[in-house]
């Protein structure tokens, strides 16, 4: 579709459009907006996508979805630019090359959090809108991007602190499986986690360590965390899938029954999680819903025509309590 005819059909969507897309959390109070000032292009929107690139289930999927939904059929010309091997200085790199090529829009989802103000100062100086997807940035100027777009990480770390709370009335020894140093949905998850968890002493956490989104860390880690506490683990927290289903299989080889002897909690809700639920091997499967195309889309329309755009954009997510809400889940599992 062309994009002229693309913009006038948004255009009748949205009337004024001073719209908001999104809610704000509770981690997130502010409630301003931010007016883009973007010109929406004669041909078709440039848009440069800074992004992590191979790092699970997950990523996989989150990134193709946005490959999928700007499409030059849709009247956007996609440029995906992956991070080499996580490295932020190829990020960087590839996001200057994208202020040089003076693209429409930059979607960016950043390997770490910090470091970031002067490279989206280059943006912000060449009037070229950026828009966080996934991760934020530390410390969190909202002068250099329009939004940020994602699930709420503090609501889902809370919602499987609260499950945790009450599958153990009396209280568990627990780990925590943690991603990767200096990336901030990490310290979000340990925040949204933390703030159940303090109002609860009968919760002791005796080890907390990252596997790196791996499951192959993920089982290591949890094997030496096992040996060195004698097994007397009951309650595992991992942040994503994943470090979980490495869990269940250190859990397993320590002679115990994951689901029973050792329940196991994850973040992202992938296919493979959800089969480990409904199996048994996990116990609390939080989504951390990574299909958010349509709604980036929706934001970047918004921008090119000048609209209201809040400053936070959360994505919904659900959560997967029992074996049957996974299996009922299953069937229609797009990632």
């Amino acid at each position: 579709m062309a994009r002229t005819t693309r913009l006038i059909a948004l255009t009748g969507l949205v009337g004024t459009l001073a719209i908001t897309l999104g809610a704000c959390s509770d981690d997130d109070p502010s409630t301003s907006d931010a007016e883009a000032t973007a010109t929406a292009p004669a041909g078709p929107v440039r848009i440069g996508f800074v992004a992590v690139g191979p790092e699970g289930a997950w990523r996989t999927a989150n990134e193709q979805n946005i490959q999928d939904t700007f499409t030059p059929e849709a009247g956007f010309e996609l440029t995906y630019a992956p991070a080499v091997d996580l490295d932020q200085q190829s990020q960087f790199d590839a996001f200057g090359k994208f202020v040089e090529d003076d693209v429409d829009v930059i979607l960016l989802s950043a390997t770490e959090a910090t470091g970031w103000e002067s490279v989206l100062g280059w943006a912000h100086t060449a009037d070229i809108p950026v828009i966080l997807l996934d991760r934020g940035i530390q410390p969190d100027n909202r002068d250099l991007y329009v939004t940020r777009i994602s699930p709420d990480n503090g609501e889902v770390s809370r919602a499987v602190a609260e499950w945790a709370v009450g599958a153990f009335p009396g209280g568990a020894n627990y780990v925590t499986l943690e991603g990767p140093e200096g990336v901030g949905v990490v310290d979000e998850r340990n925040g949204g986690w933390d703030s159940v968890m303090t109002a609860h002493p009968e919760f002791v956490e005796v080890a907390a360590k990252t596997a790196n989104w791996s499951l192959e860390e993920g089982k290591a880690v949890m094997t030496e965390m096992l040996a060195a506490h004698d097994n007397d683990i009951q309650l595992v927290f991992a942040q994503n899938d994943e470090m979980g289903l490495g869990a269940a299989q250190a859990v397993e080889a320590a002679g115990l029954t994951p689901g029973e002897d050792v329940k196991i909690a994850t973040i992202d809700g992938t296919r493979a999680a959800l089969e480990a639920l409904a199996a048994g091997q996990l116990s609390f499967v939080h989504e951390y819903n990574p299909l958010f195309g349509e709604t980036a889309l929706e934001v970047v329309e918004a921008v090119l025509e000048d609209g209201i755009v809040g400053s936070y954009t959360q994505v919904p997510s659900q959560a997967f309590d029992s074996p049957k809400a996974a299996a009922d889940a299953l069937p229609n599992r797009l990632y």
